[in-house]
């Protein structure tokens, strides 16, 4: 059974990690234990026969042929070539799991387009999701030991239900030398084509959905077939294995604890080569890592429940089909008809997230800052209608105008409108009304008026 550990590790705290380490099922420890118990084997015998066994001459001999080893150990790309190789079988491995076949959108149409509550309709629906967990049936009995040895006969396959003896019959009849995974999906694009004829499917956009459903349920039963029959390349893996299961072996004599090579160097003779046996660890078990993920529809504790799956498809596919169809619960308002949000307790409300310059307050410096002040007046740009513009350049500039005549007009108040014939003017109105003829005439011969507006067209 796959070994899940993801409620162990739902928080992020001190230790989170640590109690992961001391399981043994699906572990690196139960995958690795027995290279591990015969490398150390293999290590303490070569160091009994150089320390006990070997005379002096003999030692000595060893000693260089331990150096040598050891210096050009190093040159083999252990980092390289493993991590490039556990990458390439970690992709296969999710795209073999992503590639796995799951009912679940099929049988939503099905449900939803294969109409009639009567014995013919339910017989259609039931049968069109029968063919389809069939067809993953036989696909995964091809490429998955579980699934074989759990239907080591098509005759085991009618026993469990997922085809009857007259489709065995049409199965065996049919005489190909590939795999025949894809019959049941042919039965069910004829049997989908019929009850489109039958009216139980209501109208073409409703069989070509079917039809699409299908088709993606199909393919991923091909990509699985391919999977299994298109492997990473073998001299790959031969690289692989020759590189690590070499380095080791020069290890084996590289990393005794030998006599110094010159009598005035100092070195410790620990019995035990800790960094050797952790450095075997890491890069044996990477390898393991591998070989675990390379194939997943075996029987290791962390491959595919395969059987658990099958069961799950065609439990799930039958409900929805045949006791969900048509069976709605009744219709009543809601709990939010009148409240327009879920309601939380007190204690676990939390501000709401409106963005990051939703809180942000801006200072009345940094406002003044943002704005630049003209050290001259700027010229206004002309983007409305000619007549509405003249007028507001007028008005501006008759106030401009006057407040540069402020000598002249001071005290008085400007008028806009022009006096009626029948009214007499005093000898003041008349000053003032010389005054506004004379602003007139100048703010129409100023170049800041008469030149955008002929610009106008």
């Amino acid at each position: 059974m796959t070994v899940s550990y993801t409620l162990k590790v739902a928080d992020a705290k001190f230790g989170g990690f640590s109690k992961l380490l001391f399981r043994w099922k699906g572990s690196i420890y139960k995958l690795l234990y027995r290279e591990f118990i015969v490398f150390c084997l293999l290590y303490s015998f070569i160091s009994v026969i150089y320390r006990c066994i070997l005379n002096i001459d003999q030692q000595e001999m060893f000693e260089r042929l331990a150096r040598h080893c050891n210096k050009f150990a190093k040159l083999i790309p252990m980092s390289f070539v493993l991590g490039f190789y556990v990458t390439q079988a970690f992709q296969r491995w999710w795209g073999q799991y992503t590639s796995f076949p799951l009912p679940d959108n099929l049988m939503m149409v099905v449900s939803g387009n294969v109409h009639g509550t009567d014995e013919r309709g339910r017989l259609l629906r039931r049968t069109l999701m029968r063919y389809a967990n069939l067809s993953s049936v036989l696909i995964l009995r091809s490429i998955s030991t579980r699934v074989r040895k759990r239907f080591p006969t098509l005759e085991d396959i009618v026993e469990a239900g997922f085809m009857t003896a007259e489709e065995l019959k049409k199965l065996n009849h049919l005489y190909s030398d590939f795999n025949k995974y894809w019959m049941p999906l042919a039965w069910f694009a004829n049997l989908a084509s019929n009850a489109r004829k039958e009216g139980r499917v209501k109208d073409d956009i409703a069989l070509r959905l079917l039809m699409d459903e299908l088709n993606n349920y199909r393919s991923k039963c091909s990509m699985l077939f391919h999977y299994d029959w298109i492997s990473i390349p073998l001299v790959y893996t031969q690289v692989v294995t020759v590189a690590v299961y070499s380095f080791f072996t020069f290890c084996l004599i590289g990393r005794q604890f030998v006599k110094p090579e010159k009598p005035e160097e100092k070195v410790v003779d620990l019995y035990v080569p800790i960094f050797t046996l952790l450095e075997f660890f890491f890069y044996a078990g990477w390898l393991k890592v591998g070989e675990l993920i390379i194939n997943p529809f075996g029987e290791d504790d962390d491959d595919f429940e395969t059987n658990q799956l099958i069961d799950r498809n065609i439990q799930v596919s039958m409900l929805a089909v045949d006791d969900m169809h048509q069976n709605l619960p009744p219709l009543e308002k809601d709990k939010y008809w009148v409240d327009k949000g879920p309601s939380y307790p007190s204690a676990t409300m939390k501000p709401v997230f409106m963005g990051s310059t939703h809180d942000m307050r801006i200072l009345e410096d940094d406002n003044e800052e943002s704005v630049p002040t003209p050290k001259t007046q700027m010229l206004a740009i002309n983007v409305w209608p000619t007549t509405h513009k003249v007028k507001k350049q007028k008005s501006k500039s008759l106030q401009e105008l006057c407040l540069c005549c402020r000598s002249t007009c001071k005290g008085e108040r400007f008028r806009h409108e022009q006096p009626s014939k029948s009214s007499v003017l005093s000898p003041q109105q008349q000053q003032n009304m010389t005054i506004q003829h004379v602003c007139q005439e100048k703010l129409l011969g100023s170049p800041e008026t008469t030149g955008p507006a002929k610009q106008d067209p």
